[in-house]
Formats: structure tokens, sequence, C-alpha cells
């Protein structure tokens, strides 16, 4: 079982936090990295996409969520 971990990171100068459990930050990790990108980049973009009545944390998860199932579907 995985268990949540709360982390922080700076969004467009403002500091914030959000909670995942290990293999959800081990996909966003991968997945910013196979776009070239810094972790507090990609998670500002998933930041400025997100409904404002979701929060950051389940927001992340349903982009990583999203990003498996393309993949699976691609082959």
């Amino acid at each position: 079982m995985s268990l949540v971990r709360k982390r922080s990171v700076s969004i467009r100068g403002h500091r914030t936090s959000y909670s995942l459990e290990q293999p959800f930050f081990d996909e966003l990790l991968s997945i910013a990295a196979a776009r070239g990108l810094p972790l507090a980049t990609l998670i500002a973009e998933i930041d400025e996409s997100r409904p404002r009545d979701a929060n950051l944390s389940s927001a992340i998860r349903i982009f990583v969520l999203d990003r498996v199932k393309d993949r699976a579907q691609s082959g």
C-alpha cells in the first residue's frame, strides 16, 4: 500500500502544497522528464487547466491517469 505524501511547490511565485501517493508522483516525474519540463512547470500547467472547484492533488492524479490511459491505448 502506498501512503500519501505531502509535497510543496512554487507555482508562479506562489508556494502551495499537494498530496500524492508515490506511484502517482513517480509517474508525474516521468511525464515531466519526457516532456523536458521541470516538475514545477508541469504542475503549473495542470493547475492552470484544472476546474476551480477541483483541488490540485486531484487534478494531478487525473492528469497522470489520463496520460497512462493514452499511452496504453496507443500501444
